[in-house]
């Protein structure tokens, strides 16, 4: 008798710290962060700027091996957001879409240990946002093959990252200029 009470104290002591261990485990993990990011300016030439962001590991000084993601075809923002992002009227607060591949590409290999830089394409901006109907609509594959050029010098001159190991990745016609 006495063991079978030893018995099931030991279970309900074993249950009452697996809920609380899974409890704190879930508590730590939400607000942990993986990544960390610095905004930059690429300057593309002939009075043209477009926005960049540099993804960057908490973890670690570098320098880290460098990943440069280029767009598809179509106006594309640095997240390459497939919708629109929207506002909630209640709360004021940003909804984004769940189509935003460049967005969770550089987190997936920032969190891995990789400085990753993404880039609005000439003349867009944040939410696939025209910014400039003459520059969109005038730019040619050679524009475009320019400007992953300048991107790649910018992401080689960041001090976190290791000149000696970047890497290009091309979605859909980006996989044409980042060859």
């Amino acid at each position: 008798m006495l063991s079978l009470g030893l018995f099931l104290i030991c279970m309900l002591v074993l249950s009452c710290l697996s809920l609380v261990s899974s409890t704190y485990r879930t508590l730590a993990q939400s607000d942990l962060q993986t990544t960390k990011h610095r905004d930059i300016v690429i300057d593309l030439g002939n009075g043209l700027k477009t926005n960049a962001r540099l993804n960057l590991p908490v973890t670690g000084d570098g320098p880290f091996p460098g990943v440069l993601l280029v767009h598809g075809s179509g106006p594309g923002d640095m997240n390459e957001t497939g919708d629109f992002i929207r506002i909630d009227n209640k709360t004021g607060s940003k909804i984004y879409p769940n189509t935003r591949p460049f967005f969770q590409i550089a987190e997936y290999l920032s969190e891995r240990g990789f400085a990753v830089l993404q880039y609005d394409k000439r003349g867009v901006g944040a939410n696939i946002t025209i910014l400039d109907d003459n520059v969109w609509g005038n730019n040619t594959s050679n524009d475009l093959i320019q400007d992953a050029e300048k991107a790649l010098d910018v992401l080689i001159q960041q001090p976190e990252v290791d000149a000696n190991h970047v890497t290009v990745i091309g979605h859909s016609e980006g996989t044409t200029i980042a060859h």
